[in-house]
């Protein structure tokens, strides 16, 4: 798999943005958290979310970007500045209690259009990423007992990269779920029943 400078940057800089927007509510002090104990809290779940979560989004781009250039597409992820811009101003604005995410995308160029094949497969490589990703999260935490930094891990880990595979199935554009529906329907439907389903299944509390 190849990377431009550029393209390396890019996923830098988001990756480590979304550590910080969804970290940064543990560094606001209170009357019960002095500014030590919250800005030690910030480094762990920086940490977590740079591992945890961070691996979510940085796999489910690479994974469309491999299977792109399978294909014989040149392929790079770009960062979308207006929407890590936002991102950001978000989480600030919230003091990290909200949370919005859409720093980027990959971007195919080449002599030609993907067809519907081509481009339903290029989508369901990442919400499958997503949805291979959790397992091996859930795993982790499992195999830990949630006793310890790597349960911690495991367990966001778990929990958003099956958010991530949820929300990016949703046939409406730009997301993932339009070009996989209409590519193939029975495709779309299992991931979507695997995703939706484990989401829901964690929600009310029957899986954790």
């Amino acid at each position: 798999m190849k990377f431009s400078r550029i393209e390396l940057r890019d996923l830098a800089i988001c990756w480590l943005a979304l550590g910080f927007c969804f970290s940064l509510q543990y560094l606001i002090p209170s009357r019960a958290i002095p500014y030590s104990q919250s800005l030690a809290q910030f480094a762990l779940y920086f940490s977590v979310a740079l591992i945890g979560i961070g691996t979510g989004f940085l796999f489910h781009e690479l994974a469309h970007k491999g299977v792109a250039q399978r294909f014989g597409y040149h392929a790079e992820f770009r960062m979308w500045k207006m929407g890590l811009i936002i991102a950001v101003a978000a989480a600030l604005l919230s003091f990290g209690r909200f949370f919005f995410f859409a720093p980027g995308a990959v971007y195919t160029s080449t002599y030609k259009t993907p067809n519907a094949h081509e481009e339903g497969l290029i989508s369901a490589a990442g919400p499958l990423t997503n949805i291979a990703l959790a397992g091996l999260f859930y795993l982790l935490a499992a195999g830990t007992g949630y006793a310890d930094i790597w349960s911690l891990v495991g367990a966001f880990g778990f929990q958003v990269n099956l958010w991530l595979a949820a929300f990016n199935l949703i046939p409406f554009p730009p997301l993932d779920g339009v070009k996989i529906l209409r590519w193939n329907k029975a495709a779309w439907l299992a991931l979507a029943v695997i995703a939706w389903g484990l989401l829901t299944l964690l929600m009310f509390g029957v899986i954790k």
